[in-house]
């Protein structure tokens, strides 16, 4: 999962890894990727929004688990305008030995200011789900629902370097399971009081956020159900008018929530699309086979 910027600066050395990056080559990475795109069968809106010499700052929803959908944006933006989004990840991410070598090697960094810092001032495009892994820990009955607290770090630096936000909505990845134990659930049983008494809850669990659901996918398995997944790509929102003014919260705050209403209006596109779309299922997709709704395309502009 992804979060934006942290309030606190990681050391000097992560800042400067963060730029140490040569992406392979997208092809490669498109034809690698095509099992997942006959699972989930992906549709892109609004990929021409995505301009390659003028880098934005692209911010979206956040869904279950977080890792479903992300791949699926980030390599059709690469096929298409040649750019590789560069990720801004949770810290404990890349704690974990393996995994976050694995992220690293796809482009994405530690989330602080620092690092977003530095990937602007280098003229990147960055990815960032200001929920962060709350929003990844869903409870039940908050598919779709953007949980951004007060958090206000990714218009701060939005605004600090000119980046243009670029709003986006992912549709489909919730659908992917059942949640059958959320936090709420682990927090009032015998278990969560105990880890709260503990202090575990507090220092390992922030307070409970970093729990996950445990969750049913296809059939009775943790494996997602292939579900056809919908992307939409808005139009960059413009942060020139705020110049200067990046320590301001109240424009910290209009900015931010313009983009969540533009984020939140793609959503509900999305779901239109998704209830008249008779490809929607696996079955369906086999029975409307259209060749010009390819999985393989990368854009349904």
């Amino acid at each position: 999962r992804t979060g934006e910027p942290a309030d606190t600066d990681a050391p000097r050395a992560a800042a400067d890894d963060s730029l140490a990056f040569r992406p392979p080559p997208a092809e490669a990475l498109w034809r690698l990727s095509a099992p997942l795109r006959a699972y989930h069968r992906p549709r892109f809106f609004g990929l021409q929004h995505i301009d390659a010499k003028r880098p934005s700052l692209l911010v979206g929803n956040h869904t279950i688990f977080g890792i479903l959908d992300v791949p699926h944006l980030v390599l059709a933006i690469y096929r298409r305008h040649g750019v590789l989004v560069r990720s801004l990840g949770d810290r404990l991410h890349f704690q974990v030995p393996g995994w976050g070598e694995l992220l690293k090697s796809f482009g994405a960094v530690v989330g602080t200011r620092e690092n977003c810092s530095k990937l602007m001032d280098s003229g990147q495009h960055i990815l960032v789900f200001p929920g962060g892994g709350r929003e990844v820990a869903k409870r039940k009955g908050e598919a779709y629902k953007l949980i951004w607290k007060e958090r206000t770090g990714f218009a701060r630096m939005a605004i600090a370097h000119g980046y243009p936000v670029t709003p986006f909505a992912s549709v489909g990845p919730e659908e992917c399971y059942d949640i059958l134990v959320d936090a709420n659930d682990v927090m009032a049983s015998p278990l969560g009081r105990f880890l709260d008494r503990a202090g575990i809850t507090k220092k390992l669990l922030r307070g409970g956020e970093a729990i996950m659901p445990l969750s049913r996918g296809l059939g009775f398995t943790m494996l997602p159900r292939p579900e056809r997944f919908y992307f939409s790509v808005g139009e960059p929102i413009d942060t020139r008018r705020y110049a200067g003014r990046q320590d301001d919260p109240e424009a910290q705050l209009a900015l931010r929530e313009e983009v969540r209403r533009a984020v939140e209006d793609q959503i509900a596109m999305l779901m239109q699309v998704r209830e008249r779309d008779p490809r929607r299922s696996l079955l369906g997709s086999l029975l409307h086979r259209d060749p010009s709704d390819d999985s393989n395309d990368d854009s349904d502009d």
